[in-house]
């Protein structure tokens, strides 16, 4: 898993509440058990017309916001079922950070574990990111996860809290399989003991 330090990048205002799993990624696009090649899928009932085609009103197809890392969403975002395609989504298309008044819980931890930051903050906060993305490709966002802050284009800076655990696992780039990991010597160590004793 990629480490997260510091994110500079445009942000994609989407001013949508209750933006559920199955709007993130829909249902026909969970085939698959790859974490990669779902981008495409992404908010594809919202990007795409009916003919395939892209729909230039959707805040992603914009030419500002094709690049765009960073989300800043409606409350409540990834609620409804416990698809980890969601994240494995946004991550393919580009969004390592999601800011919000408030996620669903098993999305929330989902981010976590596959490399994407998402963010709490005030409906009052929330409100002068969203003018900061609004601002396009003029205006660019700064989360900083050592300090626990996102910058503004204007200097501002905005406070979040995270889990300690959590945010030392962001910024060393450890998934559930990396911790696991670091513990490799110890695992071959019990093994090793387990097979002597199988051979008494």
């Amino acid at each position: 898993m990629d480490k997260f330090t510091v994110l500079e990048s445009v942000a994609a205002p989407m001013r949508i509440i209750n933006v559920d799993t199955d709007m993130i990624i829909p249902k026909q696009y969970l085939k698959t058990i790859k974490r990669t090649g779902l981008g495409v899928g992404l908010f594809s009932e919202m990007r795409y017309r009916d003919d395939g085609s892209e729909n230039p009103d959707f805040v992603l197809n914009q030419p500002a916001y094709r690049k765009a890392e960073i989300l800043v969403a409606g409350d409540n975002f990834g609620c409804g079922s416990s698809r980890e395609h969601a994240p494995w989504a946004l991550l393919d298309f580009g969004i390592r950070c999601v800011i919000s008044t408030g996620f669903a819980d098993i999305f929330y931890n989902n981010c976590f574990q596959n490399g994407i930051l998402p963010i709490v903050v005030s409906p009052e906060n929330l409100e002068k990111l969203f003018d900061d993305a609004e601002r396009g490709a003029n205006a660019t966002l700064t989360v900083d996860l050592e300090k626990q802050e996102i910058r503004g284009p204007d200097g501002g800076s905005v406070h979040f809290d995270i889990d300690p655990f959590r945010k030392h696992c962001l910024l060393n780039g450890l998934d559930g399989i990396g911790l696991t990991m670091q513990k490799g010597a110890a695992i071959d160590t019990y093994e090793a003991k387990l097979n002597e004793r199988a051979w008494v």
